[in-house]
């Protein structure tokens, strides 16, 4: 069964049951995501996918959104832009982007200030370094969840990290605070190739980073002595 609608003016048709940003991107209309991944379940969070729907009072996420016969979706309508400007600008005054292309290109073209709320409390928690394979850097975290879904249901059925905290304060952490080696984590890396801005990053690349050569980093994780 098909539905049929308007998707900024242009009549489109799609699947039932299919939300509206799998039936923009069918179409070829660019519709911004941050927290959404094609390998999580979609949950609306980071609200950079809103559209503005006709009838409908605040804007619609367009990752869970369904489409519905005779809806009138506009994608960047005046409306649709400013919040998405807001949203990243918001995000850029609190936390680190240095490591997040895809959205600072967005910055760019929503024309974003990172200098907007020059008051706001930045997040700057120290880098968590305590297993083998990765670190943690909070202060690039956005809380998209992409990293808790796949340790989750989505793929690994781990459960070895979640929110914690509250409002500010909230982040991804370990159940009780517990370093990644003393929870359930089996280091498979999954929550690290979904993150977006680098807050969770291979140790190998930390530590090139820091200035290591690759024989440093070679004698780290085998632990033997270095030659002379």
């Amino acid at each position: 069964m098909t539905v049929t609608f308007f998707m900024d003016g242009k009549e489109v048709s799609a699947e039932e049951n299919k939300t509206l940003l799998e039936i923009a991107r069918e179409n070829g209309v660019d519709i911004p995501t941050i927290c959404f991944h094609e390998a999580t379940t979609a949950n609306a969070l980071c609200r950079i996918c809103v559209v503005e729907v006709e009838g409908q009072r605040v804007l619609q996420p367009a990752c869970i959104v369904k489409a519905a016969s005779n809806m009138k979706v506009q994608t960047r309508s005046e409306k649709v832009i400013r919040a998405r400007r807001t949203i990243l600008e918001m995000l850029a005054s609190t936390m680190d982007l240095s490591e997040a292309p895809e959205i600072q290109i967005m910055m760019y073209e929503y024309g974003a200030s990172s200098s907007r709320f020059p008051d706001a409390e930045r997040r700057q928690p120290e880098v968590k370094d305590d297993n083998p394979m990765f670190v943690r850097d909070y202060s690039k975290c956005l809380l998209c969840w992409r990293c808790v879904q796949v340790c989750a249901e989505d793929a690994q059925y781990t459960f070895a990290i979640n929110f914690d905290g509250r409002g500010f304060e909230t982040q991804i952490g370990t159940f009780f605070d517990r370093t990644i080696p003393e929870t359930s984590c089996v280091l498979c890396g999954q929550c690290v190739a979904v993150c977006p801005t680098g807050a969770l990053k291979p140790k190998r690349e930390f530590l090139l980073e820091k200035g290591l050569s690759a024989q440093e980093i070679s004698v780290l994780n085998t632990g033997r002595k270095k030659r002379k």
